[in-house]
Parts: C-alpha cells; structure tokens; sequence
C-alpha cells in the first residue's frame, strides 16, 4: 500500500500542484481575491488530485493481470460524471446534468496525448488502432456538441442517433490480446478494489466543487477556470489512468480507456435525456 501511495506521486503530480496554487493565488492578487480561501482551495484541489492518483494505482494494480483492463478502467473512471448526472437530473437541469459527462469527451483525447508525450510514447501509441481511435473520438465529441445546438423537442432523435453510433463503437472495439505476462500484485485484489472505486468516484464527484470554491474565492477569469481549470481537472481520473497503463506499455488499454470513457459518456447523457423527457 505504501508503495503504491509512492507511485501515485510523480514528477509530474508535484509539478501540477505546483500550477495550482500558483494560478489560484496569483488570480487572488492580480484579481484582488481572497488570497487565504483561494490557497486553501488550491489545497483542497491537489488533496482530491492525490486521492484520485492513489485510487487509479490501486485499480489498475488490482486488474493488471485481467483481460480488457482498458474497457475496464475507462467504464470505472466514470463515475464521477454519473453521480454529476444524477445530481442534474434532481435538480431538473437537463443542461447542467449533460454537461459534465458530454463535456469530458472533448479533454480525454486531448489528456491521451499528453500522456503519450509524458510517457514519451506518442508513436507507439499512434500506430495502435488509429482508425478506430480518431473515428470513435471525433464521433463522441461531435455527438456531445451537437447535443448543446437543439431545442428539447429534437432530444428524443439525438438519443438515436447517439446510442446507435456509441454502441456500434462499443461493438467494433478492438480486443486487447491474452497473453500478457502475469505479474504478482503488491496488494490483495479481493479487498482493495472496491474502496479503490469507491475512493475514485467520491473524490472525483467533489472535485468539481472544489476547484469551483477556489476559483470563486481568487476571481480568475471565468473563460480561463471553465476550460484550462475546471474541464482539465476533472479528466484527471482518465488522464492518471492513461499514464499508469502506458507505463506498462498497454497502448491499446491507454487508448480503449479514452475511447469507451467517451461512450460511457454518451451513453450517460443519452439516459439522462431519456429520462428527463420522461419526467417534464
């Protein structure tokens, strides 16, 4: 357990945090915000980032040795959207309760590539499956745009047309291969991967709090915190996902954790409207 604590933390992880506190509380002085509840947001955001890495380690320590760990882990790193979605739901915003999982799609691909490039295995990862990564990736992120283009009376045909993409997706994925060597875990499956999950999904429900309370708190340009802070941060659960599959150099698993996290997404959203067209 301690080992795993150790390789949730990075060079990279330390040189975020870092970013973190240096944009909310630089925003609170430039901005004239207050600079002691922004530092304490700031703290808040890089105590959820750590959670959220501890968690990811943990998960893909528990399933490292199980076929399809890419499908796995990109249904797994969506439960924060799906608790998002609900809270929507509740509240009767259809807008609001879409918007977190159909928002994702846009900064998964984006924080897949980055990964590569941390992990520097861009052109490895690049020659797995292209066709079917760039189809999938551009189809989930065009459905998710278009979604926030039409009045509610067309809903019910963008729930067709997004689940009948979304599934043949899902369908033509392509399979991980059996064969990989079997590694001794570090820590008893059996007892960790639920709290794993569990650890993930809460952490990453209040996350977007969190960074809001921050972001209120050092007055940042809303333009700045919605797309560069608040859409970056919340990906975080598939962009350390990514980087702990890639480091054991499962390209295609890095690449199916984006890919069917994006139709998780849609498929989220597509239930969500569903059922708020059966309810209004």
């Amino acid at each position: 357990m301690k080992q795993i604590l150790i390789d949730s933390i990075g060079l990279l992880d330390l040189l975020v945090w870092i970013l973190v506190i240096l944009f909310f509380c630089g925003s609170s002085l430039i901005f004239g915000g207050n600079l002691q509840y922004s530092f304490i947001g700031a703290a808040g955001v890089i105590i959820e980032m750590l959670l959220i890495g501890m968690a990811i380690e943990l998960i893909i320590e528990c399933l490292k040795n199980t076929k399809g760990i890419g499908t796995i882990t990109g249904f797994i790193t969506n439960g924060p959207e799906a608790l998002c979605l609900i809270v929507g739901l509740l509240v009767g915003d259809i807008i609001f309760a879409a918007s977190t999982p159909l928002g994702s799609n846009f900064m998964n691909p984006i924080l897949l590539f980055a990964a590569t490039l941390y992990c520097r295995q861009v052109a490895q990862t690049i020659r797995t499956n292209p066709r079917y990564t760039i189809t999938t990736v551009t189809g989930t992120a065009i459905l998710a745009a278009s979604f926030f283009t039409l009045d509610s009376s067309h809903y019910f045909y963008w729930i067709l047309g997004a689940m009948g993409f979304s599934l043949l997706m899902f369908v033509k994925r392509p399979h991980e291969a059996d064969g990989y060597s079997l590694e001794e875990h570090t820590i008893n499956p059996r007892i960790w991967l639920l709290p794993a999950v569990v650890i993930l999904t809460v952490t990453g429900y209040f996350l977007d709090s969190v960074v809001s309370f921050a972001a209120v708190h050092s007055q940042a340009p809303k333009g700045v915190i919605g797309f560069l802070v608040l859409a970056t941060l919340t990906s975080w659960p598939e962009f350390k996902s990514c980087i702990a599959l890639l480091s054991r150099r499962k390209h295609l698993a890095a690449i199916l954790n984006i890919t069917v996290s994006n139709i998780t997404n849609i498929w989220l959203a597509a239930a969500g409207v569903a059922t708020y067209l059966l309810t209004h």
